[in-house]
């Protein structure tokens, strides 16, 4: 019941987010469009890349079933096949489990975020992205990926793994049909981009991890339904067992004194 209202409540917040994130990211499209003379770090990409960082999203508390379980799978499986072609990484840990199980699995961390609550702010967050985002800037990693569980819906979260750095193909599309805008800058074009694109990966982490945290109390809700009913079943056996027992001790027992009074 507890996880029924709190995901009711992260729900809204990942609904609410989206519009703005969405928004954020069709302004992007155009201005990247609008502007082909100057393309900001952030949407170059590397020759080689040989250092990625990845951004791992993850719960606080455990009690959701296989939802971190799934996530973290998909970043080793990941990990493993970069350190196969020679790629190095380094992470950044949003949330306890996540930051745990890369300690154990030896990946360095670079920076971490943990016990946000049950409300995210972004004011908690920037810190630990922007690590991420200055060794982008100074060529100490080559690429940044994200990590998070997306919310489908109450019963389905699925684990992504998607390239935030540098920013290019389907994220920086705008939307069909939407026609492309030209814009009046103030002071200039590029302080604009830049400003804006540090705004626009900030969302898209943001809206990452409402995305988990809905995930999160989507998934202990039904985690927590699957408990109790099973302790109800367990119950309902062992009630069953008790009877019979208590049953088979109350027929012995009339037995023997039937025997004694019949010996009498």
């Amino acid at each position: 019941m507890v996880a029924a209202s709190k995901m009711r409540k992260a729900q809204e917040r990942m609904r609410a987010a989206r519009p703005y994130a969405d928004k954020v990211r069709n302004i992007c499209a155009n201005l990247s469009k609008a502007n082909p003379e100057y393309r900001h770090d952030y949407m170059v990409e590397r020759a080689e890349v040989k250092n990625v960082g990845v951004i791992v999203v993850t719960t606080d508390k455990g009690l959701c079933g296989g939802l971190n379980t799934n996530v973290l799978r998909l970043v080793t499986n990941r990990l493993q096949a970069l350190q196969a072609t020679g790629v190095k990484a380094k992470a950044t840990a949003i949330g306890s489990k996540g930051l745990g199980f890369l300690n154990r699995l030896g990946v360095p961390i670079a920076s971490r975020v943990v016990q946000l609550g049950d409300t995210p702010h972004m004011e908690t967050l920037i810190g630990a992205i922007k690590v991420q985002l200055d060794a982008f800037l100074a060529g100490e990693v080559d690429a940044v990926y994200l990590a998070y569980t997306r919310f489908v819906n109450t019963m389905k979260q699925e684990p992504v793994f998607e390239q935030l750095l540098p920013l290019g193909g389907d994220k920086m599309q705008a939307d069909a049909g939407t026609a492309s805008w030209d814009y009046v800058y103030e002071p200039d074009p590029q302080a604009v981009i830049d400003y804006l694109l540090v705004r626009y990966i900030e969302a898209l982490v943001y809206q990452a991890l409402s995305e988990n945290m809905a995930s999160e109390q989507s998934a202990r809700m039904v985690a927590m339904k699957a408990a109790s009913d099973n302790a109800k079943s367990v119950i309902g056996e062992l009630q069953l067992t008790y009877n019979k027992a208590r049953q088979a001790a109350i027929t012995k027992e009339l037995a023997e004194i039937v025997g004694g009074a019949a010996a009498v």
